[in-house]
């Protein structure tokens, strides 16, 4: 049966009026995930997408636990290794890229102590052979922490921060590179992450980990996505974290309220074939990873965190890259968090005084406050991602016959707390969804709108309120 829009034909893409008609009809549920008619303003007075998911008081006592005392303790510790560089020592208890290991193993450890045996702690190596930026075999090691989900534990949620670090020359292992916001800042969002999220139950699995040699290429991130995709793992997200730790840009100007997410369009991994259908179709603004990006902005751009997600369209910033990477290589959808404009005289620069200027990534230049709300973007969005149904499969469009109805057909989800899906829409134009219509417990809806000339999607939600990622469906005769 199609779903009939007021006040619409089938020819025509939707009025105003039918357009509030048609978000009104949105289901409603304890979390309050969709908007109702009408843009919401935002912390920052950033306009609410018609899929904004409002938090629910389980998120906001969870948010309230992360604790910048401790997020600053982190950062102050992994600095004071002197240098955390991929090919410094590794036997140093106290200098070096092994005590660190050891330390954030031993930390991670404690925090797993609190969860009843749902979170483990493992030091997952590898030997790397020379390579790029690697002239000996070099052993690296990520530390992760794996929060084991009590309903659908198969579903994994990834938050990553890399712990090496860097000085002026790349290469340059026995310098002081204390590396506080490139990348301890990170760091320190997934620990505290993992402290706070330790003594709960999520529905999903979240790993929280701290990778090596991102520095020289990538090297722990790569370890870790092969890891995951060796085991067939269903990895649905994928964050790191990555320079967060600071609001203030090279001129002084400061923004404490924006961070950016940095999300692919065309995918990393896309194939000869996907790509003659999104040249076909569109979709070069609907990939996985923009999917997940405009989740993040659903529900963590709100006053539960004080802070607007600034999402840029591109993968990384210009020319350059980071641990989320290898999994968009990999297929996972993922995406970076960074602040807003970085200050280069305080990332990969040797500790020094030059003409009465201080260079050097040192803690001082941290703000922690700021950490602390990048701390809670990323809660918001792993805890909900992993409380809420997972991103629909399957999703296609029927184009057997010419016609300009629109019906969508996808597999249902195998949550035990189901409740049904949702259709949006957006047009072509538009960055974020604008409409939204609860169709229920099905697997199969038509809506009375042609897909010429407007973009669907497909989420699902829980009879808790929570909505997934929306999927983008693909064309099938």
């Amino acid at each position: 049966m199609a779903h009939q829009l007021p006040g619409s034909t089938r020819r025509t893409v939707l009025s105003a009026a039918a357009a509030t008609a048609a978000v009104g009809a949105a289901v409603t549920g304890s979390a309050e995930p969709a908007a109702a008619a009408g843009p919401a303003p935002a912390a920052q007075g950033h306009g609410r997408p018609a899929t904004a998911q409002r938090p629910s008081r389980e998120l906001r006592a969870l948010l309230a636990e992360i604790d910048q005392d401790r997020i600053e303790s982190i950062v102050h510790r992994l600095a004071a290794f002197g240098t955390r560089h991929t090919l410094s020592t590794q036997d140093d208890p106290e200098r070096g890229i092994g005590a660190a290991r050891d330390w954030i193993y031993a930390e991670m450890k404690k925090y797993a102590a609190a969860s009843g045996g749902r979170m483990t702690v493992e030091l997952q190596s590898y030997v790397q052979q020379p390579a790029s930026r690697i002239p000996t075999p070099t052993r690296i090691t990520n530390v992760v922490a794996t929060l084991r989900g009590s309903v659908d534990p198969d579903r994994v949620y990834v938050v990553t921060g890399h712990y090496d670090s860097r000085c002026t020359d790349v290469m340059d292992f026995t310098s002081d590179a204390p590396g506080a916001d490139d990348d301890a800042s990170g760091v320190a969002v997934a620990m505290e992450l993992a402290r706070v999220m330790a003594t709960r139950r999520p529905a999903a699995t979240i790993v929280f980990a701290a990778v090596a040699g991102e520095e020289q290429g990538l090297y722990g991130s790569t370890h870790l996505a092969q890891v995951f995709k060796d085991a067939g793992a269903d990895v649905q997200g994928m964050f790191t974290n990555d320079i967060v730790g600071s609001s203030t840009a090279d001129d002084g100007d400061r923004d404490p309220g924006t961070v950016r997410l940095f999300a692919e369009g065309v995918p990393t991994s896309e194939t000869p074939e996907q790509a003659d259908i999104r040249r076909s179709v569109g979709g070069e603004n609907d990939s996985p990873a923009r999917q997940l990006a405009r989740f993040v902005r659903d529900v963590a751009d709100n006053d539960a965190t004080g802070m607007h997600v600034r999402v840029i369209y591109r993968r990384d910033r210009y020319l350059r890259g980071g641990d989320h990477i290898p999994f968009l290589e990999r297929a996972y959808p993922a995406a970076r968090f960074t602040e807003p404009a970085e200050d280069f005289a305080h990332q990969h620069q040797d500790v020094r005084v030059e003409n009465g200027k201080q260079y050097g990534d040192l803690p001082e230049f941290c703000d922690f406050a700021y950490i602390t709300r990048v701390a809670k973007v990323n809660g918001a969005a792993l805890w909900t991602l992993a409380q809420a149904p997972g991103t629909p499969q399957g999703v296609k469009i029927l184009t057997s016959s010419l016609t300009n109805d629109t019906e969508l057909v996808w597999d249902r989800g195998s949550e035990p707390d189901l409740a049904g899906y949702e259709v949006v829409w957006r047009e072509t134009t538009a960055p974020e969804w604008e409409h939204v219509i609860d169709v229920g417990d099905t697997t199969r809806q038509t809506v009375d709108l042609s897909k010429d000339n407007v973009f669907f999607g497909v989420r699902a939600v829980n009879h808790a309120g929570n909505r997934s990622p929306v999927a983008f469906p693909t064309p099938q005769r």
